[in-house]
């Protein structure tokens, strides 16, 4: 079986490594790569591999690194790796129908939120932000649009208390790597009687050329999943940095939860002496308010401890930064900082 892995960040190298792994069940299997190109990061502008391609390279697995998957001299690429099976995990572009009807076992994509629900870019980030109790996985057969193909299998985590984007991201891709494992053998049996039982309803009206060429799958196969319930569906935005900083208005709760969600990015900031704060962990006090102050005032607890009003209650502030300097704790930060 030929299979393409098709995925950028972090949360794809588990699904990726557990492929690898645990494939040996399709013999023979050929796995090829395919992401996004390499990007400069830092002040000098270094080409760093995604994460992707290190896992990659560490297997020696051959890598396709198009910058725009939708030219079709990439797909003609793709085309001639005559893929079996497509598995997307977080790549960043959206496949073109041409490609999604090239595999005979069609495209899968592994998502981070129970859906309909949180289609898009930050599923991960919008459950903590609602106060959401729990999120989950959902493997869908991949149609055009975004998050809307329908479902094979999905399975639900509990959201703890103090679980940031970053924790509850690496919970989740190790999730995915799991239900794909448990999915798949049996969705490979699935589709391989449909096309079994297809082929022969049809074999007396079409010659061999054109059974070969139809691919049965999104014939018969989509119209046995589940549908996408789309009065219960919604949608996430891609994340930019500027929706780090605090409104310090809202209740301390959706104030802990932003700091929560947007860590480790886009971070959550504020300005303290006209430098930018990053805060990163923060508690909150039950009483609604300290002697009247106003949103956005800094003050010391009756225990020295580092404190902020908030519209509605009172975050105590445990780690932070600030600017040009490396994080800290709040009591290091007082040692160098009146308030």
């Amino acid at each position: 079986m030929n299979i393409i892995f098709i995925g950028t960040s972090d949360f794809a190298v588990p699904i990726l490594k557990f492929l690898i792994i645990n494939c040996t069940g399709f013999n023979p299997v050929n796995i090829n790569i395919i992401t996004q190109p390499d990007k400069p990061v830092g002040r000098q502008q270094k080409l760093q591999a995604s994460p992707v391609k290190q896992m990659a390279l560490k297997y020696k697995i051959p890598i396709f690194q198009p910058e725009n998957i939708k030219d079709q001299k990439n797909i003609e690429l793709i085309k001639k790796m005559q893929p079996d099976l497509i598995i997307v995990a977080s790549y960043g572009q959206i496949l073109p129908k041409e490609i999604l009807e090239i595999p005979k076992f069609g495209c899968l994509n592994i998502h981070a939120s129970l859906l309909p629900k949180y289609r898009g870019a930050s599923p991960i980030q919008s459950a903590i932000l609602n106060n959401d109790k729990e999120t989950g996985i959902t493997i869908i057969l991949m149609d055009e649009k975004m998050d809307t193909g329908k479902i094979i299998s999905n399975t639900k985590i509990k959201i703890q208390n103090n679980d940031t984007s970053q924790i509850l991201h690496d919970k989740l891709a190790h999730l995915g790597a799991d239900l794909l494992i448990k999915t798949l053998p049996k969705y490979i049996q699935e589709v391989k009687k449909i096309i079994k039982f297809w082929k022969k309803e049809h074999q007396k009206n079409l010659t061999i050329k054109q059974i070969d060429f139809i691919n049965p799958l999104f014939i018969s196969l989509n119209s046995s999943l589940k549908k996408q319930n789309e009065s219960n569906a919604s949608y996430t935005k891609i994340l930019k940095k500027e929706y780090g900083k605090i409104d310090w208005t809202k209740s301390a709760q959706e104030i802990e939860r932003q700091i929560r969600a947007f860590s480790p990015w886009p971070g959550s900031f504020t300005k303290f002496k006209d430098k930018k704060l990053k805060i990163f962990q923060v508690k909150i006090i039950q009483r609604l308010n300290h002697c009247n102050l106003q949103p956005d005032n800094f003050f010391l607890t009756e225990n020295k401890q580092l404190a902020i009003q908030c519209g509605q209650g009172i975050l105590v502030i445990e780690e932070l930064q600030i600017e040009g300097k490396k994080k800290m704790s709040s009591q290091e930060f007082l040692k160098g900082h009146s308030i």
